[in-house]
């Protein structure tokens, strides 16, 4: 159950929500890696800002954060699809996807390929938010990644229009947020991607 942000996010940090604790010890491996990515973003954001001067604006950090966010919500969405390689949220999910789909050959899509191969379905879920996550907070490979995850979520968006206790309009938010990044090709600025290209250019090490 959510309290507050500030109490969530701590809980979340120090591995103590309810998507950790189901994972037992394995919990501590997902917080050293979600602490390391956000550690090694900021590294790189800094290390790009003080040698790119063209990085130097408010709209490369609003763009960093942005990017950092959507990747943060990807990681924590990613949790629950554990542990592998069938997690209780993700069958529940898939089968409200199967009753609730806007269109009929969605649902019935969903009911006949993706229910009954679930311990395939669900790691390749799990690789495709984590995937989703690391690109985005690191930097890296950003435009195809948010176009891809654009079109995720427009696959939700169908999949979960009729549920009664979702709002469509949230996942057609999510797509364009990640959609921009794809058009606008900004996401990789204080990156990984943009930092590769300073030192393939100057030849200068981190």
């Amino acid at each position: 159950m959510r309290t507050d942000p500030v109490t969530d996010s701590l809980q979340f940090l120090i591995g103590a929500t309810p998507d950790h604790q189901a994972l037992g010890w394995g919990r501590w491996l997902i917080v050293l890696l979600f602490i390391a990515l956000l550690a090694a973003s900021a590294g790189i954001a800094a290390w790009v800002w003080r040698r790119d001067a063209a990085q130097r604006s408010a709209a490369s950090l609003w763009n960093w954060l942005f990017r950092v966010l959507l990747g943060c919500m990807w990681f924590q969405g990613s949790l629950w699809k554990l542990p592998l390689p069938n997690a209780p949220g993700l069958q529940y999910w898939t089968e409200q996807m199967a009753e609730h789909a806007a269109f009929a050959v969605y649902a019935q899509t969903v009911g006949l390929v993706m229910l009954p191969h679930m311990s395939i379905v669900d790691p390749l879920v799990f690789l495709i938010e984590m995937g989703l996550a690391i690109s985005f907070i690191l930097g890296i490979a950003v435009r195809p990644v948010a176009a891809l995850g654009a079109l995720y979520a427009l696959g939700l968006w169908i999949g979960l229009y009729r549920h009664p206790g979702e709002w469509p309009w949230e996942y057609i938010f999510l797509a364009i947020a990640q959609g921009q990044l794809a058009v606008a090709a900004s996401g990789g600025g204080l990156g990984l991607a943009r930092l590769q290209a300073l030192r393939r250019r100057t030849g200068v090490g981190a």
